[in-house]
């Protein structure tokens, strides 16, 4: 079945703000935090968030499955077979919200035969919607007032940025960072929390984030979206595309995601890469 691109996330902005605002609300008010059996932190916005996309993806499209950070998931012996489907994190950045620096986000992906499609990423305290068409090569930012395309930069050795995460970098990144930098005409390192890391890049704002370390697959499917379909690219450390639903474990393998898909990152950027 061919997909309406352009329909479906038209579909998906009004899906988006209503988790938006049940996450706003909780952010303003006093609130419990709580720990899932990982030890990660979760609060009532999580969660209220993640009853107002599974509402609204139901309505929107009661054929195809969802798979949720917040909701019990599936067997691959049952998702094996979904050459469809949306992948969701209600709140990526948990932590941040927590802190209240304001870098959490709203993520809804459609993924098929393992590569993600659509992805919308929202911004709730910001106001601000990234979103990524991928076979529409159409990338877009909104805000309340405006909408315009964005696009990837080309990367420039003597200007480059480099983002980070917020939460977690370990010791083998800094390293690794830190022969990056010893290479490099110059850089800035810049710790960004959240699937924004991804936008900031499909943005031109940023040309390289490398994840050396765990990550879950509904992390990152919305924000590769906008960033493949802006022109840059998300790879795992062997320079292939990262892939979803392919096998028991939804974590992540190590990863490597750059503004300019067609510079020789592996010539330049080797520690980042097998």
């Amino acid at each position: 079945m061919l997909m309406d691109y352009s329909r479906l996330l038209a579909a998906l902005i009004p899906i988006v703000n209503k988790a938006s605002d049940e996450i706003v609300k909780v952010y303003n008010s006093e609130y419990q935090i709580r720990s899932k059996s990982d030890d990660s932190p979760v609060t009532d916005a999580d969660m209220l968030a993640n009853a107002a996309i599974l509402d609204g993806l139901a309505r929107l499209s009661p054929d195809i499955p969802v798979l949720s950070e917040e909701s019990s998931l599936p067997a691959y012996e049952e998702r094996v077979n979904w050459a469809r489907y949306w992948l969701v994190d209600p709140l990526d950045g948990t932590r941040e919200f927590i802190k209240r620096n304001d870098e959490f986000t709203v993520n809804i992906a459609l993924v098929e035969n393992h590569s993600v499609t659509l992805g919308v990423v929202g911004l709730p305290v910001q106001k601000v919607i990234y979103a990524g068409l991928v076979p529409d090569c159409k990338a877009i930012k909104m805000t309340v007032a405006t909408q315009v395309d964005i696009q990837a930069r080309k990367f420039d050795p003597d200007r480059a940025i480099l983002l980070t995460s917020r939460s977690h970098v370990g010791e083998a990144l800094k390293k690794a960072i830190a022969q990056f930098a010893d290479a490099s005409g110059s850089l800035e390192v810049k710790p960004v929390g959240s699937s924004l890391k991804l936008c900031l890049l499909a943005e031109g704002r940023a040309d390289i984030y490398p994840k050396l370390g765990p990550t879950s697959e509904w992390d990152t499917a919305a924000g590769q979206a906008v960033l493949e379909a802006a022109g840059g690219a998300l790879w795992t450390r062997d320079g292939k595309k990262l892939l979803y639903n392919t096998g028991d474990l939804l974590l992540n393998p190590d990863f490597v995601a750059v503004s300019d898909s067609q510079y020789a990152w592996k010539s330049h950027a080797p520690v980042f890469f097998e």
